[in-house]
């Protein structure tokens, strides 16, 4: 497969210098500074582009050109917005890049309730409880009926939490689950707002009402419009699952299972309608066998985020190994490296590592840990491609 990287554009703080010394060969990225819903021109398009092809990477990957709330709840600006949206499909196909990966979830990207949970050997990884997401929701957020959708055993424990929050405990979980792991993507919350719990409200009250059915016809309105363009241009569109891969504040979630993923694969039975397959987000769903997931969806696959979860047996869960976890990633590679060995491949979230804590990286997305999985993923590849036969192209010095 080839390797990959996310990167968050010319102000991260890591840099395609750096990138190109670990043997990254493609780019995931996207216009950041374009605010959501408007298109994104050629000129815009070609600047990024010629940038990361000064380093001698390309452009594999558009992660992500943001489908706004209002197509996802069907606003009355749904039809304009998709406009847009194909006018931007279309740029980016004339600018010589073919696939981009998306999200349908409803106002949360990824949920997590801890950024920095210790490992035993010392490092950190990301990690949701959910007695501290009830939490959040019962007596942070305050949402209508939020009791009833959580079990006794969940409830009893948020009472016991209760006796030992701070006001500082509370600001750091409402920062922990809307502001650092949304802002930087969605660009509804930064951290210069005052009041980030109301606003986010706010983005929850425009989905009163949408039950999984209608979100779902939304996915299948937005699909169909585009199609067209995406078959004109060949683009490829790969949808992320849901993170985590269940129901979460009252919320639909419609990419979260077997049955999701077979549902809007045949609702635009189309090939440039296709997936994303996050080992991550579906290993974090106790239903979800991941090798059977892969061998049975690697032919609709256009990207892959290979990172693993272990799930604890109250149902926390928590970023395992790129060697462990749920997700057998050295299975994984087998499945997509005999589909195609150039599908694009990007390790996704990694440890805490050696000082990266300290380096203001966006959450999730460390520099030392995430090349630490790169070297692992790479040794994986390596070892897959001889064993099918296949030439492994080395992140070599001699190019």
């Amino acid at each position: 497969m080839e390797r990959t990287w996310r990167w968050f554009g010319k102000n991260d703080k890591i840099t395609l210098a750096m990138l190109k010394e670990i043997g990254v060969e493609g780019i995931v990225t996207a216009l950041h500074d374009v605010p959501n819903g408007e298109v994104w021109t050629r000129e815009k398009i070609n600047d990024l582009k010629t940038y990361i092809e000064s380093y001698g990477m390309r452009w594999s990957v558009v992660e992500s050109l943001p489908v706004c709330e209002s197509i996802k709840y069907a606003g009355k600006d749904r039809d304009r917005l998709i406009e847009n949206y194909k006018e931007s499909l279309k740029n980016l196909s004339l600018e010589g890049i073919h696939t981009v990966c998306y999200n349908f979830m409803p106002v949360l990207d990824w949920a997590r309730t801890d950024l920095s949970h210790p490992n035993a050997n010392g490092t950190t990884n990301l990690f949701f409880s959910h007695v501290q997401f009830a939490y959040f929701d019962i007596c942070i957020l305050k949402r209508e009926g939020a009791e009833k959708e959580w079990s006794p055993e969940v409830l009893a424990e948020v009472e016991r939490l209760k006796q030992t929050m701070t006001p500082e405990d509370d600001h750091n979980l409402v920062d922990t689950i809307i502001v650092k792991t949304q802002g930087f993507v969605s660009g509804n919350i930064t951290e210069d707002d005052e009041h980030p719990v109301e606003l986010f409200r706010q983005l929850l009250s425009l989905y009163k009402g949408i039950t999984k059915e209608q979100l779902r016809e939304n996915m299948k309105y937005f699909l169909e419009a585009i199609m067209p363009t995406c078959e004109e241009y060949d683009m490829y569109m790969c949808v992320h699952p849901d993170d985590p891969p269940f129901q979460i504040l009252g919320l639909p979630r419609i990419v979260t299972c077997d049955e999701d993923i077979n549902w809007f694969l045949n609702a635009v039975d189309n090939p440039h309608n296709g997936l994303t397959f996050c080992a991550g987000s579906l290993s974090a769903g106790k239903h979800n066998n991941i090798t059977e997931l892969a061998k049975k969806y690697a032919s609709r696959t256009w990207f892959v985020h290979m990172r693993s979860c272990h799930i604890f047996p109250n149902g926390d869960f928590t970023e395992a190994s790129h060697l462990g976890g749920r997700a057998d990633l050295i299975e994984l590679a087998r499945i997509f490296e005999q589909i195609n060995p150039n599908l694009p491949m990007r390790v996704d979230h990694g440890m805490t590592m050696l000082g990266d804590e300290e380096r203001g990286y966006n959450a999730g997305y460390s520099f030392l840990g995430r090349m630490f999985a790169m070297g692992q993923v790479q040794g994986i590849l390596a070892t897959v491609d001889r064993e099918l036969g296949i030439e492994y192209k080395q992140p070599g010095f001699f190019d």
